[in-house]
């Protein structure tokens, strides 16, 4: 015994090939990005900064020794002032005078590196950051700022200490950006899987329980109230699910139909068959009226034999490939009409269909679509209470290589809920007793000629159905 399909479960799924593991690697991938592209300036400016905190530092060590009792300072106070300040030697340009103070020695030691602590671009800073990160320790640098009033002071300083700075703020500013990113990405994550991922879950898991029996009703989507996409896309899917659920049943309903009329064909065709024999008697007949009536009676019982034959022959729902010939469709008329409409009638039928006229299809399905459309036209004028006389039209001619057969009526026409649904198998008949059939096998039928059934009008004044259909099959 088979065992039922699980259904399947709304889960999280973080793999690289489920949406949910693409969304959040995306999420923390763009976060990321947006991250460094603020880490790197927030890091220069902290750097250009410290130059700038270097120069004031320096600025201040030297303020005494530019005033006249400055001379008087001890070198030991001198080299106290430079060292809490940090740097080795400060050298001041400007008012046509040159001097430097330094902590040791005459000459200033060899520069390594020079940065500018004045009015740089961010791209500067930047590079200024990546030089200083990977910098050799204790590398002596150069800082020069102006103080304005055609004066600048250059600074001479170890950066080990300026490195050291800079790396302990880069530490504190990269973990604290990696958490504010990993927050980010998980709150944008989050609500990116509750409003798109988890309904899309929804609707996936809709879809693969629906498809292991789409024959049972209590599977199909229950769409939300939501109004945006996704809501409509779950509608839509709701929709489709009922529509082919329907489509299954009626399919159901045709194969069950196509089991039974098999089994009322086979006892029919042997009616039918004795039916044929006892009228074979009805040719000796010397009556007018029944050699008249009788070769009609015999054709009706042969066509009707060789349809309970075909039934039991092929055995499903499908029509015959159309088996061409040509003959003269206006035969064909006459024939039909004297089937479908009796003589004794009030309903009268009107040909205009040139007797020259040929046509390469099918003639007995050619016929049965005919023999369709003009008994549901007699029909239609029977139960209409229409003043005046009742009319069928039946007019036939060549246009652009494709032969039309239009038949009308001046009935009381189709009505509005059923037009949509003309053509489908068991919905397209307003008739009390009527199976809804006919139109879909007569539709289907000249689809395999190579032409279409279609509803040209109807209303109050009549309606008119045509047929188009190739010249040369």
């Amino acid at each position: 015994m088979l065992k039922p399909l699980e259904k399947p479960r709304q889960r999280l799924q973080l793999s690289a090939y489920s949406l949910s593991g693409r969304l959040l690697l995306l999420t923390i991938g763009f976060v990321m990005i947006s991250v460094a592209l603020l880490y790197f300036p927030m890091v220069a400016r902290y750097h250009h900064q410290l130059l700038d905190d270097r120069i004031n530092s320096a600025e201040l060590a030297i303020l005494p020794f530019t005033e006249a009792p400055g001379e008087q300072l001890s070198e030991r106070l001198r080299m106290q002032l430079l060292a809490r300040a940090g740097v080795e030697a400060v050298i001041l340009l400007g008012g046509g005078q040159h001097e430097l103070f330094q902590l040791v020695g005459t000459e200033p030691p060899q520069v390594k590196a020079e940065y500018n602590a004045g009015e740089t671009g961010l791209m500067e800073q930047i590079r200024d950051v990546i030089r200083c990160l990977f910098a050799p320790p204790n590398r002596t640098i150069r800082i020069d700022a102006n103080m304005g009033q055609g004066r600048s002071v250059i600074v001479i300083a170890n950066e080990e200490p300026i490195r050291i700075a800079l790396f302990t703020f880069s530490t504190r500013a990269l973990a604290l950006s990696i958490f504010v990113s990993a927050l980010t990405s998980l709150l944008v994550f989050i609500s990116l899987y509750l409003i798109l991922v988890r309904p899309m879950q929804r609707m996936t898991a809709a879809m693969v329980d629906f498809r292991n029996n789409p024959e049972d009703p209590s599977r199909i989507l229950h769409a939300s109230s939501r109004r945006d996409e996704i809501g409509m896309a779950e509608r839509e899917l709701s929709t489709l699910q009922h529509e082919l659920y329907g489509f299954l049943q009626q399919k159901t309903r045709l194969a069950l139909l196509g089991l039974a009329v098999a089994k009322i064909q086979h006892d029919l065709r042997n009616i039918l068959s004795s039916a044929r024999i006892a009228s074979d008697r009805l040719a000796a007949s010397e009556d007018p009226v029944v050699q008249r009536v009788t070769p009609r009676l015999l054709d009706a019982l042969d066509r009707a034999v060789a349809l309970a034959t075909n039934t039991l022959r092929y055995g499903r729902a499908e029509e015959r490939p159309p088996q061409r010939t040509r003959f003269a469709l206006a035969a064909l008329i006459d024939e039909a009409a004297s089937s479908a409409v009796p003589e004794s009638g009030d309903v009268v039928v009107e040909k205009h269909v040139p007797w020259g006229l040929q046509i390469s299809a099918d003639s007995e399905q050619l016929f049965r679509v005919v023999l369709n459309l003009l008994s549901n036209a007699r029909q239609a004028l029977e139960t209409a209470k229409r003043p005046g006389q009742k009319r069928i039209l039946i007019e036939a001619g060549r246009d652009n290589g494709m032969i039309t057969i239009d038949i009308s009526d001046n009935g009381p026409g189709i009505a509005v809920a059923v037009r949509e649904r003309l053509f489908q198998p068991f919905a397209g008949t307003m008739r009390q007793g009527g199976s809804g059939l006919g139109l879909a096998i007569s539709r289907e039928l000249i689809t395999a000629h190579g032409g279409n059934l279609a509803l040209v009008s109807t209303g109050p004044e009549g309606t008119c159905f045509r047929i188009t259909l190739p010249a040369q099959g």
